[in-house]
């Protein structure tokens, strides 16, 4: 049974940074994509960023791009994402959720398989 846990979250300083991670564990294919997304309280859940696992392919929303690095150790099947000069708009739940097969796009819907989220907190 496929399992994703996240984890790494935590209360940072704006402009400090974080490193996400999601390990998953239970695979039944070798090739995925996996994304993280993130909801504020009173928000809707967002796409943060995906990469697949057999192309390298990767994407990020517009809001964290240039800041945020999503990278993979495909031995460990976990993904990371390096969260950098955050901001307190940046605070939410962050989840991972994983595609089978390709994924061309950051929408919750097409991802079925999904993680309990890690919190993090940009506050000063």
């Amino acid at each position: 049974q496929l399992q994703l846990v996240e984890s790494g979250g935590g209360l940072v300083q704006p402009g400090g940074s974080l490193r996400l991670s999601c390990a998953a564990s239970g695979l039944a294919f070798n090739v995925y994509t996996i994304a993280w997304f993130r909801q504020a309280p009173g928000k809707e859940r967002e796409g943060v960023s995906y990469i697949n696992n057999y192309n390298q392919d990767t994407n990020y929303a517009d809001d964290v791009k240039g800041r945020f690095i999503i990278s993979e150790d495909n031995a460990k099947s976990t993904v990371y994402l390096q969260m950098n000069s955050l901001k307190p708009e940046d605070t939410a739940v962050y989840y991972c959720a994983l595609k089978y097969l390709y994924s061309g796009n950051l929408l919750p819907k097409n991802y079925p398989y999904w993680g309990r989220g890690t919190e993090v907190t940009v506050s000063s």
